[in-house]
């Protein structure tokens, strides 16, 4: 009975380490923003199990770019204090079995896309993998303009549940893009600000470690926070959503840009965490006041 319960332990110990490669928690706003873009589309109904097909099939596709991303940068991991515990550099699991992870996940969800919505869709989600494993992840380690790249993978998931419902890209698909490209800098750069001390001792060139003043820091996310404001204001000016929608993103936008300000003032770890937070509250508000004035 031990050695059954100590296997049993032990399975549900490897179930739990591959899970956490897929960073589930991370990816529910993966899948959140591809449901927006969907609802927004307003195009064909896919009906109730077609939908969560494809909403599972994104998030899948998120997991296994995760897993990737983790079997590239274990041996940095590993020199960081935030992430040394993950099941790859604290050798919990192998590389192969990453790998092989990833694929299964990805592949899987690429297909559920293409069957649950359309190749249009399946093809946003491949470049939106490939972008973020091939394109960014080794980016990281040479410039800090990674950032900026790796911000359009993750501004992609809007275009996918868009994709799924129309079966074509427009403007308003772009748009919505736009928002989520520029709300993810001053996000990633709170967290790079936090998290410095743990990317200089791995060797990632972010820009708070090459520029640790900070300063350039704080323009940027102001910079990137004041384009915000008029750009999540584009969706009702091109009859995407209403006045509500409008005054609610008009809300939004300057108290985000308000913690952008105050962050760049200071530059303290405690005003880099609310901008982190703040960062995290505004997109899903975002998303369902958008929502909710097109109902």
């Amino acid at each position: 009975m031990r050695s059954e319960a100590v296997a049993l332990a032990s399975t549900r110990t490897r179930a739990a380490d591959f899970l956490a490669l897929a960073k589930p928690r991370l990816n529910l706003l993966v899948v959140a923003s591809t449901a927006a873009g969907y609802a927004m589309a307003d195009g064909d109904s896919l009906g109730p199990v077609r939908v969560i097909g494809m909403l599972l099939g994104t998030g899948l596709v998120a997991g296994g770019a995760s897993a990737f991303n983790q079997v590239v940068e274990r041996d940095a991991d590993a020199l960081m204090r935030r992430t040394r515990m993950r099941p790859l550099p604290d050798q919990r699991l192998l590389a192969a079995e990453g790998i092989v992870f990833g694929a299964a996940i990805s592949l899987t969800g690429l297909l559920m896309l293409a069957a649950s919505a359309n190749l249009l869709a399946a093809s946003v989600a491949l470049a939106t993998l490939l972008s973020y494993v091939v394109v960014y992840t080794p980016l990281k380690r040479r410039s800090s303009f990674a950032t900026v790249i790796g911000a359009i993978p993750g501004a992609l998931p809007p275009v996918i549940g868009w994709a799924a419902s129309r079966g074509a890209l427009s403007s308003e698909a772009w748009v919505l893009f736009g928002i989520m490209f520029l709300w993810q800098l001053p996000h990633f750069l709170a967290i790079a600000w936090i998290f410095r001390e743990d990317y200089a001792r791995a060797g990632f060139p972010m820009l708070p470690v090459i520029e640790p003043d900070g300063l350039s820091t704080g323009h940027q996310s102001i910079a990137y926070a004041a384009a915000l404001v008029p750009l999540s204001l584009a969706p009702t000016l091109i009859g995407l959503a209403g006045r509500l929608y409008f005054a609610g993103a008009l809300t939004l936008g300057l108290a985000f840009l308000y913690l952008t300000f105050r962050f760049a003032r200071t530059r303290s770890v405690r005003d880099a965490r609310l901008l982190f937070f703040g960062s995290i509250i505004y997109l899903p508000i975002l998303w369902i006041v958008m929502i909710a004035n097109k109902l």
